[in-house]
């Protein structure tokens, strides 16, 4: 489990990427770099770190369920996520 604190911070800077979205793009269509650097760091998607929604895990991160392989594997072992099941041969 990541720390409370780390997973907070995560949500913060994706809040703060939204907001500054359109000026970033408008920032950059113009090619005014000056007033890009001016913008809060945090406000770069780049910044940004995918976690595990329910544990908060920075590795092994898979994309297309939003969670950590860690919890894929328990829940697909439980029969929680619909179409996944263990493969057999």
């Amino acid at each position: 489990m990541a720390k409370e604190s780390m997973k907070a911070r995560e949500v913060k800077r994706a809040k703060m990427v939204a907001k500054y979205a359109e000026k970033r793009k408008a920032l950059k269509e113009a090619g005014d770099y000056e007033a890009l650097q001016k913008l809060p760091r945090n406000a770069s998607p780049i910044r940004m770190h995918n976690r595990c929604k329910l544990t908060g895990r920075p590795k092994g991160y898979v994309r297309n369920f939003g969670i950590s392989r860690v919890m894929l594997r328990e829940m697909a072992n439980k029969g929680l996520i619909p179409g996944v099941k263990k493969a057999s041969w």
